[in-house]
């Protein structure tokens, strides 16, 4: 069994040996900090309820762990944007191996949340 990741490190390992160069494989670590990205977000829907409020509904039929770190990240920026998320189906589990639902996740982060399962906020729909 090699102590390098790949076939490459053990290559060059052994071309060092070979140069009487001496060497350490991974002797240190290293801290960073990666630097921030301007990113930018587009909702999939902005709609005006029949109170008149605005809210930016985002459709979700996944949750995946990018778009929970997105989200959290957009909501933070923007505290005084009404987010909210429309999912295809709320029980579905975060992973395989997850108990939290995507609605558990909603309500933890505080977001606004409603299952399309059973139709639109009553709140939305214009008489």
């Amino acid at each position: 069994m090699s102590i390098f990741k790949s076939k490459y490190e053990s290559d060059v390992a052994k071309s060092f040996r070979a140069s009487g160069i001496k060497f350490e494989y991974e002797p240190i670590t290293l801290s960073f900090i990666q630097p921030a990205k301007q990113r930018k977000y587009t909702p999939d829907f902005k709609i005006i309820t029949k109170t008149g409020i605005h809210a930016i509904v985002e459709t979700k039929g996944r949750l995946t762990s990018e778009d929970r770190k997105k989200l959290l990240w957009v909501k933070e920026q923007h505290p005084k944007k009404k987010i909210v998320l429309l999912f295809m189906n709320s029980s579905v589990t975060l992973t395989k191996v997850s108990k939290t639902t995507y609605s558990d996740w909603a309500k933890k982060n505080g977001f606004e949340w409603y299952d399309f399962r059973f139709g639109l906020p009553k709140g939305w729909i214009k008489e």
